[in-house]
């Protein structure tokens, strides 16, 4: 009963030794195949490598057999219709300028002496360390062959030692003259080899082949190309020349072959690899697709915890306009859920009395040209403001960031919004409003109580002057006898005006300095320069007369009109002039106390005001804090003033500075200079703001 089970036992080992003998023999096969494509490859690349080199030789070859033949045709034009000595060394010369590979031509008399010579202008005289006698039985032996065949002959190559060090191989070519049928001398060129090879082979294949002229040896005597050759694939070819011959090997600069030599070897090779994984990576696609399910998961439950996070509600809706996707923040912040947002094609965030007008402007947002997909991040980044509504009917103001939704494949499929309340930053903003107001109405009431003592004694004289009337009225009401009842009505009445006069004085004084305490109203409002001048010179002329200062002030035909806040610039104008008006007390003569009011329209939307004194300027170290809040020189001051005189006119829009005069008549003296929007500029100026609001879509 036990033995069928053991005999069972080998069938599985059978048939996995049988796969793995499949699978050996497929890798096998594939090793074998791609060694043998990578053999028949690279051989064949050698093949072409080899004939590209003959061929490139056989040409060179050509080439240079045909320069040596234009060399030979010139030549022998030399001695037509026998020319004399100039004509002969000006068309050698010529020649020898033309022909770079051309060092000199001799003229040579019947016994084969030089009568006359003449060298290449590029390199100078070739035989000027060794003179030509010393080194010329190559060119006797050429020119005896050549007049014993009658014919050109070459002779063998030789070196010429140049005066720099260097030197160069030489060849002579010799061309016997014949003239009445007998020999009348010759004709002896002297080429260099290295140019020969230069002149005659083309700039594309000196740039890939090193080209040598070499002896039986394999010794190089000149060389051309732009590299040298790398040895592997090179070509040797017989110049025969008459006389000579010239052995010129060709070297390519291509080294041996890759292992991959061209593309297609790479394609067999990647698609054989990719054959031999391809099962393993359909494995493992299962598993990592199971992976990725997971992690994608992970992924979404990450981001859902972040969303929900936020403090910043987020909105998707689709290009028709309806919302499709709300996060939790945007839920508390209108107060209502999700699937009531998601289901009505109105939101019910709109306020009712403003649904009309978003409609209209959610479709020419959606569906207007800017507002593609393509849009600029810049623009996204924007926003703009708009109102919501709670679900128990309170409006708050929000800022949108929107930017589009695009899907996988790259489509606009709808928009994205950020959505930000405002209402914390719009009563921090309102709180900020007010405690700056209250500051300002300190800063005032600090003022006034600084000018208490010029007020009691702006008072004293009205006040003395209405008891001394008074009592001198009761006297002659109780006097008698010297005056009659007619003199006696007459004195009455004058010193009854004399009250009044005095009396309306006094009022003046007090509401001057009720109205500056006063005045609340924050609207802007267009006016005159000068009517905010008058308005402060009440309160300006009292610390003028108890400093025996002069007030002067210059304004062009008509006044220049701005648009500011009316009482918030007369306290700047105050407190700039009571500091121009304190700091010439201690310091400038009394004669030279003059304080200057200036007001000109220097820009078309702007007008530049001016409060000059001939005080003792800034020093650097008070320059450098003048404005700090709380920062003062004087004992009694507070340290707001010039602090809230900045702020003031940064919020028209305008800026507050001051520069030290050169000395005048008092002193170097301080001008303070601001600006303020001009009638007409300032409302300009808020146009565009106006114009690039954005509302709710």
């Amino acid at each position: 009963m036990k033995e069928p089970p053991a005999r069972a036992a080998p069938a599985p080992a059978r048939a996995r030794s049988r796969r793995l003998a499949l699978w050996g023999a497929l890798v096998a096969l594939l090793v074998v195949a791609q060694s043998l494509l990578v053999y028949l490859t690279a051989n064949y690349e050698r093949v072409r490598a080899q004939d590209q080199v003959e061929a490139a030789s056989a040409a060179a070859a050509a080439d240079v057999r045909q320069t040596l033949a234009r060399q030979l045709q010139s030549l022998q034009a030399l001695q037509w219709n026998d020319p004399g000595v100039q004509r002969w060394r000006a068309e050698a010369a010529a020649l020898l300028h033309a022909r770079r590979e051309l060092m000199r031509i001799e003229r040579r008399d019947a016994a084969l002496r030089i009568a006359d010579a003449v060298d290449s202008p590029y390199q100078g005289p070739v035989f000027g360390r060794i003179a030509r006698e010393a080194i010329e039985l190559e060119a006797q032996l050429a020119c005896a062959g050549a007049q014993r065949i009658a014919a050109p002959a070459f002779s063998r190559s030789y070196f010429v030692p140049l005066a720099d060090g260097l030197g160069l191989e030489m060849i002579d070519l010799c061309i016997p003259v014949q003239r009445a049928g007998r020999s009348d001398g010759a004709v002896v060129a002297t080429l260099a080899l290295g140019r020969l090879l230069e002149e005659s082979v083309g700039a594309e294949m000196a740039r890939t082949h090193e080209l040598s002229f070499i002896e039986g040896d394999g010794t190089r005597l000149a060389r051309a190309g732009v590299r040298r050759g790398a040895g592997v694939y090179v070509a040797e070819r017989i110049i025969d020349l008459p006389g000579q011959s010239l052995q010129l090997r060709v070297d390519s600069t291509r080294g041996s072959p890759r292992l991959i030599p061209n593309l297609a070897v790479a394609l067999v090779l990647g698609l054989s690899f990719a054959l031999a994984v391809v099962v393993m990576l359909l494995v493992r696609d299962v598993r990592r697709r199971a992976g990725a399910e997971a992690r994608l998961a992970e992924a979404l439950a990450f981001r859902k915890a972040m969303e929900d996070s936020l403090v910043t509600g987020l909105r998707a809706r689709d290009l028709g306009g309806r919302i499709t996707h709300v996060n939790p923040a945007f839920c508390e912040m209108v107060g209502f859920s999700a699937d009531e947002l998601m289901a009505p094609a109105t939101p019910p965030y709109w306020p009712p009395e403003l649904a009309d007008e978003y409609a209209r402007r959610q479709s020419a947002r959606l569906g207007g040209p800017a507002l593609v997909p393509g849009r600029s991040e810049q623009e996204a980044r924007a926003g703009f403001e708009t109102v919501f509504m709670r679900r128990n009917g309170e409006r708050f103001p929000v800022l949108i960031f929107e930017a589009p939704l695009v899907d996988g494949q790259g489509r606009h499929t709808g928009w994205m919004s950020s959505v930000l309340d405002l209402s914390a930053q719009r009563r921090a903003e309102e709180l900020s409003r007010q405690q700056q107001e209250r500051l300002q109405a300190t800063a005032r009431l600090a003022t006034v109580g600084e000018m208490a003592s010029l007020l009691s004694h702006e008072l004293n004289q009205p006040l003395a002057a209405i008891a001394s009337y008074a009592a001198g009225s009761l006297n002659l009401l109780g006097g008698e006898g010297a005056q009659t009842d007619a003199e006696t009505t007459t004195m009455l009445r004058q010193a009854a005006q004399r009250i009044a006069e005095q009396a309306e004085r006094a009022g003046r004084v007090i509401k001057s300095v009720h109205d500056f305490v006063r005045r609340r109203e924050q609207a802007r409002e267009a006016l005159r320069a000068d009517v905010l001048f008058d308005a402060v010179m009440p309160l300006v002329k009292l610390q003028a007369r108890k400093s025996g200062a002069r007030i002067e002030v210059e304004l062009p035909d008509p006044p220049p009109r701005v648009v500011c806040d009316r009482t918030m610039v007369e306290q700047v104008l105050l407190n700039l002039t009571r500091n121009g008006i304190q700091a010439m007390e201690g310091s400038t003569e009394p004669a030279q106390r003059v304080l200057t009011l200036k007001a000109q329209q220097t820009h078309p939307r702007w007008v530049s005001f001016s409060v000059v004194d001939r005080g003792p300027g800034i020093a650097p170290d008070v320059a450098a804090r003048l404005f700090t809040p709380f920062f003062t020189t004087r004992s009694e001051g507070m340290g707001l003033g010039l602090s809230l005189c900045r702020t003031v006119i940064e919020q028209h829009g305008g800026a507050l500075d001051f520069v030290n005069l050169p000395g005048n008549g008092g002193g170097p003296g301080t001008e303070f200079r601001f600006t303020l929007p001009a009638d007409g500029g300032e409302r300009a100026a808020r146009a565009p703001g106006r114009a690039a609001t954005a509302h709710e879509s």
